[in-house]
């Protein structure tokens, strides 16, 4: 009945189509397509037509056959699986561009290997220049690193292979970093620097610099690194930024990502991107957060939101503000100490009242607040800053605000997600990611109960998003809903608490109309339904029905954006 009523509607469509001088046909047919819609009305399709960049019927072949005119181009899907474009829920799109052009020490197996690197660099590059990479994660190396404070490594060895440049090497997190001893020689650090608030310079007993910064502590090094980039003139600094946001751009569509939800970007970064929008220059879209402003440029939070800038392209509305920081380097907020570190609870990155007046300033310009909160301290702490902001005469409850992350989460806490209407913003790969060293830092019990709690979230009532958090990790959805489902660990089988896994369906829905919800972009696209944005990607695998391996095994054969294929073949 259903595909008989959608004939109907498509005849009526075509009817009504050449009744008025002013429509046309379609201009893009999919048929012999395997579609998940993510619309409940229809979950599942053969055929879809496109007008322009929206999407004009969902159905089967016949359907969409009779809206065909004769420059419609059609796109034989040969049984394929096609779905919604994957929309990335929580990611730094600029730094995945960076991270392209930088080292990426996601790889790394060891300590050695990463001065290797550095050192291999180091011949290629001037002296005086800066190196920079990213990735390293002292818990998930399979050798030793000699020496080390909290699992860290001194920078001794990364020292002695780069005496000629500073050195600056984020960890995978993004909470932390090591530098050698020409950048802490830039940056004025000795064993005499104090720690800043809501950072730490790590140190040995002694009070010998280890070269390793966490959270705020990272601004020490980073002000002279930024200091040297500055240098640049405003022509270089767009041109270097028109580099990074397309190898950005091509990385995003050749995984099937239509949309990117950044987390966190400058005024100046979004005049930049709003420059790319209107020139036609951003071939995916994008919705962007304002990285949390300091109390003086409140002001310029004013003349947001932008909506749909670029014909749909560029969305600003939100701020992104950072509460504390990430469990492998020690910087998550908890309510008890850690298991493996007695005594100490983490960073509170941001004080408690700052949060606050920036809350009361996105309930003001009307924008969305989405806070980092890692920790289950943390988690309560906004939480509870939510509760005392609550809209007025809205038919849903809370704001939409968000919680970028959600990672660990005091039982007790987890029902006030949706009570309050947060959205709890998580990515599934930081997981499994994460698995080896979870319990050592949170012990059995808060693991077990409130670690990356998909399951218990959902049951209560919360709406989830997901996502990479590129370049934390690879932007590659697909890892991401295999932890999402599986919960195990691709390389060693390693299984994290199945009892939080999501369905096949609900890790596609993360993926898609549940990120466009975190937006308020439900209406427009996320689901392959007429009227919405016509992003889809077309894949070598039935994600909803094939076998859980498989699901890695998956590529990407076309990625459609409004209508247009951005990557892979035309035909």
């Amino acid at each position: 009945m259903k595909t008989n009523l959608y004939i109907f509607i498509a005849l009526t469509a075509f009817l009504g189509l050449n009744c008025s001088p002013k429509s046309e046909p379609a201009t893009l047919l999919l048929l012999k397509g395997n579609f998940f819609t993510a619309d409940k009305n229809l979950p599942h399709a053969e055929a879809v037509a496109i007008r322009g960049d929206s999407i004009l019927y969902v159905g089967d072949e016949a359907g969409a056959r009779v809206l065909a005119g004769s420059k419609t181009q059609i796109i034989d899907l040969q049984g394929a699986f096609a779905m919604p474009g994957f929309i990335e829920g929580h990611g730094h799109f600029l730094g995945l561009g960076y991270s392209l052009q930088n080292l990426n020490l996601m790889p790394a197996k060891s300590w050695n290997e990463i001065v290797g690197l550095v050192a291999e660099k180091a011949k290629t590059t001037p002296a005086g220049e800066w190196i920079e990479g990213r990735g390293w994660h002292q818990e998930k190396w399979s050798e030793p690193a000699g020496q080390t404070v909290n699992g860290y490594p001194y920078h001794d060895a990364l020292s002695a292979v780069s005496p000629n440049h500073p050195v600056i090497l984020k960890h995978a997190s993004g909470h932390g970093l090591i530098a050698n001893a020409k950048a802490m020689e830039l940056a004025g650090i000795s064993r005499e620097t104090a720690d800043p608030l809501g950072g730490r310079i790590v140190r040995d007993v002694s009070g010998t610099l280890t070269g390793v910064f966490e959270e705020n502590a990272m601004y020490l090094i980073e002000k002279p690194f930024s200091d040297w980039k500055n240098k640049r003139s405003e022509a270089q600094k767009q041109a270097d930024f028109d580099k990074a946001a397309a190898l950005a751009a091509q990385e995003c569509l050749s995984k099937g990502i239509t949309s990117f939800q950044d987390a966190g970007s400058s005024f100046w970064e979004i005049d930049q991107y709003r420059r790319l929008a209107e020139k036609g220059g951003l071939p995916l879209r994008l919705w962007v957060m304002i990285s949390q402003p300091p109390a003086p440029e409140y002001y310029k939070l004013a003349k947001f939101p932008l909506i749909g800038l670029g014909k749909g392209h560029l969305t600003v509305r939100a701020v992104k503000a950072y509460l504390d920081g990430a469990l492998g380097s020690y910087g998550a907020w908890l309510l008890e100490p850690y298991a493996d570190k007695p005594g100490y609870m983490g960073q509170n990155t941001t004080p408690v009242d700052t949060i606050r007046s920036l809350a009361q300033q996105c309930r003001k310009y009307v924008l969305q607040l989405c806070v980092h909160a890692i920790g289950d301290r943390a988690n309560r702490e906004v939480l509870d800053i939510y509760q005392q902001i609550q809209p007025v005469n809205s038919p849903e409850p809370g704001l939409r605000w968000r919680i970028e992350h959600a990672q660990h989460i005091a039982p007790a806490d987890i029902p006030r997600f949706a009570q309050l209407g947060v959205v709890a913003a998580m990515q599934g790969i930081h997981c499994t990611s994460d698995a080896p060293f979870v319990v050592k830092r949170l012990g059995e019990e808060r693991a077990r109960t409130g670690a990356y709690a998909w399951r218990s979230l959902l049951d209560a009532g919360a709406h989830l998003a997901n996502g990479s958090d590129a370049p934390v990790e690879d932007v590659n959805p697909l890892p991401g809903i295999y932890a999402s489902v599986t919960r195990k660990r691709a390389d060693s089988g390693l299984e994290f608490f199945p009892a939080q896994k999501m369905t096949r369906e609900e890790a596609l829905y993360s993926y898609t109309l549940w990120n466009a919800y975190a937006a308020f972009e439900e209406k427009e696209k996320g689901s392959i339904s007429p009227g919405k944005r016509a992003d889809i990607v077309v894949l070598s695998k039935d994600l909803l029905n094939c076998r859980d391996e498989e699901i890695l095994q998956a590529r990407v054969l076309k990625t459609i954006v409004g209508g247009a294929v951005k990557f892979g073949a035309t035909n």
